[in-house]
């Protein structure tokens, strides 16, 4: 049979992760009598239980508690901070994630701490920024196999390459790469900030043409935005490639009435159909904003559940699509990476300091929130993919 993840239900997360093997559950745990739900435990973590009362049932909070406990006990105890982004489970973005968010908004928070220690909870190619960064703070995650299919669909040799082909012509690479990608760039950008990196660049360049990589729809998405002409590269986000325009009309005509709201990295006959399109930070602003009666996020599992704990009155619709490089930091590795101090993110300085330019260009440039927000209304152009 192999093994399965049983902890979603009818889209939304319901607790632990209870792995199946052969028909046999497991509960994940730290090793037998490392951690107790005792008295003090539970009353110096009664209180957070109801930020997730809707995500974990209480007769396995027990479980939980004491985890929390001893993470945010270490942190202190070893000057650390978590950085949890949008598609971490409640439990991490809720109870023990110090600063939370966006890429880009982790990216900026990283430069601010006064931590020795930093803990990713998000996926590799962001601790790497992180340590990009913070070339004096340690960075850890808590497991090296959370990687990222738009990372690993594009290498710094093929930028080489790309550069020789095309002459002349700014790269900008999206923040969902490895270091080694973002060194051979000229700029980065994240969802944020796409659309005013795309024009910065070639205002500053002197030109009208850029190549944007990794996302193939990212870039499509950016190109109906502005006059700038976009060549494109062929990866994709394995989350956000699965909604289709089809899943959109059938999601609205069983919730008549509801909002949609896409991230930029799905297809653009997605984002066509949708009635705004943002990144997660983007997309959770509108929810605070609008307060809107019924709503469904297009993007990972987990921001849905995120953003439902900061706006109980809304209704989320939650069409669930995984993430599975996400879903493998859980409390349980956190718990251990943290207190082992394993899974060290290093970068070689020499690649460091030329991916520092390009993610601190990006971070520099000032720029109108508005241009975040895609218009769903805009006609397609024809983008070039290489």
């Amino acid at each position: 049979m192999g093994k399965e993840l049983i902890n979603w239900e009818n889209g939304r997360w319901i607790g632990q992760t209870l792995e199946v093997e052969n028909g046999v559950c497991a509960v994940p745990s730290t090793p037998e009598g490392e951690l107790e739900y005792t008295d003090a435990v539970k009353a110096a973590t009664d209180h957070l239980y109801k930020d997730v009362a809707d995500f974990i049932p209480e007769f396995e909070w027990p479980a939980y508690a004491p985890l929390v406990h001893a993470i945010n006990t270490l942190k202190k105890q070893k000057n650390a901070v978590i950085l949890a982004h949008n598609y971490m489970t409640p439990d991490i973005f809720g109870l023990i994630g110090d600063y939370t968010g966006d890429s880009l908004g982790l990216a900026i928070e990283a430069t601010k701490t006064d931590a020795e220690i930093i803990i990713q909870g998000g996926v590799h190619f962001m601790a790497e920024t992180s340590k990009i960064l913070c070339p004096n703070k340690r960075v850890f995650i808590p497991s090296m196999r959370a990687g990222c299919s738009l990372a690993s669909s594009i290498t710094g040799e093929d930028i080489k390459l790309i550069k020789q082909r095309y002459p002349g012509i700014p790269v900008v690479t999206y923040v969902n790469t490895s270091a080694d990608v973002k060194a051979e760039s000229d700029i980065c950008c994240t969802s944020s900030n796409a659309v005013a990196i795309v024009e910065h660049i070639c205002a500053e360049w002197g030109v009208n043409k850029v190549i944007m990589l990794p996302d193939e729809f990212l870039a499509k998405n950016v190109a109906k935005q502005t006059n700038i002409e976009v060549i494109a590269w062929h990866g994709r986000c394995e989350v956000h490639a699965r909604f289709s325009a089809q899943d959109v009309r059938d999601m609205r005509e069983a919730h008549p009435g509801v909002v949609v709201l896409a991230h930029p990295e799905c297809p653009p006959e997605v984002v066509a159909e949708s009635d705004f399109t943002g990144s997660t930070k983007a997309m959770s602003d509108y929810v605070s904003d609008n307060s809107p009666k019924n709503v469904i996020l297009l993007t990972e599992c987990s921001m849905s559940d995120n953003v439902a704990m900061e706006n109980p009155d809304v209704d989320f619709v939650r069409p669930c699509n995984l993430c599975p490089h996400m879903k493998r930091i859980t409390l349980e590795n956190i718990y251990e990476c943290l207190k082992d101090e394993t899974n060290e993110v290093l970068v070689p300085e020499d690649q460091r300091v030329r991916a520092y330019k390009a993610v601190m260009d990006m971070i520099n440039v000032k720029f109108d929130p508005v241009k975040g927000h895609f218009d769903p209304s805009l006609p397609q152009v024809g983008v070039k993919v290489i």
